[in-house]
C-alpha cells in the first residue's frame, strides 16, 4: 500500500490550472492509495463550511469519491485554510488532524505539520497566527455575513501580500533550531511539512542521531507530492504543471 502527503496547493478560482492538476493527480496518483495527507493551504482561502462556491463543491466531490473507494483522507489547517472545519470534513470523508501530529508512517514515527510555526524569525506573522488560531476569534469572526467574511479574507490577504514583499526571504523560513526542538518534543527523527514553498529533504541531527526534514513544495509550476510505502521511505517527487 502507498500513502501520498501534499500541501500548499492554494486552489481558488484564479488558477483552474492547478485545479485540474489536483483533479487529474487524483485520478492518476491517488487512486487506490491507503491514504492521502493534505497539510494545510488546500485552499487559498476559507472563510466557513456556510460557503459553496462551485470550485468547493467540485473538489469536495472529487474527495468523497475518493474517500468511499477506501481511501482514508486527513486534512491539516494552514495559515490560509485555518477555518475549515468539522462539516467540511464530514462532506469528504476526512479526518482533521491537530497540528502538530505524529503518526505512524510504515513503523516510523514521522511528525507531520504545516510549517508556519517554524518559522519563529518572522515575529510579526506568529503574533498574527496567534490571533487567528484563537478559538473565541474564530467563533466570533463565523458568526459574521458571508459577504463580510469574504471582504476581510479579500483585505487580509492583500495586506498578507503587501507585507511578505519587504521582508527578506530568510524570515519566511523555518528556524532550523525550531525544528530540532519541535522534533525532540516528540522524539521523532523525521519531520514532514510544506508552508514555506520551499521543497527540498533535508539531513540533519535530533535527539542525538540522523535525522530528516523533508519539505513540500506549492503548486504553482509544479506538481508537489511525497510518497512513501512499506518498500520505499518518503520520496519527493515533482511533475510539470500543466
Amino acid at each position: 500500500m502507498t500513502t501520498l502527503f501534499i500541501s500548499d496547493l492554494h486552489l481558488e478560482e484564479a488558477r483552474p490550472d492547478i485545479t485540474r492538476a489536483f483533479l487529474q493527480f487524483l485520478s492518476d496518483k491517488a487512486r487506490g492509495v491507503e491514504r492521502l495527507y493534505i497539510l494545510g493551504d488546500f485552499f487559498e482561502a476559507w472563510i466557513g463550511d456556510d460557503e459553496h462556491t462551485p470550485l468547493q463543491e467540485e473538489i469536495a466531490a472529487a474527495l468523497r469519491e475518493l474517500s468511499d473507494e477506501g481511501t482514508e483522507l486527513f486534512l491539516m489547517h494552514g495559515n490560509r485554510d485555518f477555518l475549515i472545519g468539522e462539516d467540511f470534513c464530514g462532506r469528504i470523508g476526512a479526518t482533521m488532524l491537530e497540528d502538530p501530529t505524529v503518526v505512524d508512517l510504515y513503523g516510523t514515527p514521522t511528525l507531520l505539520m504545516h510549517g508556519d510555526s517554524l518559522c519563529t524569525a518572522d515575529v510579526e506573522y506568529q503574533k498574527f497566527r496567534t490571533t487567528m488560531r484563537n478559538r473565541q476569534w474564530q467563533e466570533m469572526f463565523l458568526k459574521r455575513p458571508l459577504a463580510d467574511r469574504q471582504t476581510t479574507a479579500r483585505q487580509l490577504r492583500e495586506i498578507s501580500m503587501a507585507k511578505n514583499k519587504g521582508k527578506e526571504q530568510t524570515i519566511m523560513d523555518v528556524t532550523p533550531e525550531e525544528v530540532v526542538k519541535v522534533m525532540e518534543e516528540h522524539g521523532v527523527q523525521r519531520l514532514i511539512h510544506g508552508h514555506t514553498h520551499r521543497p527540498a529533504t533535508h539531513d540533519l541531527e535530533a535527539n542525538g542521531k540522523t535525522a530528516q526534514r523533508i519539505v513540500l513544495g506549492d503548486w504553482d509550476r509544479n506538481v508537489w507530492w511525497i510518497e512513501a510505502s512499506a518498500d520505499q521511505p518518503p520520496t519527493l517527487k515533482q511533475e510539470p504543471l500543466q
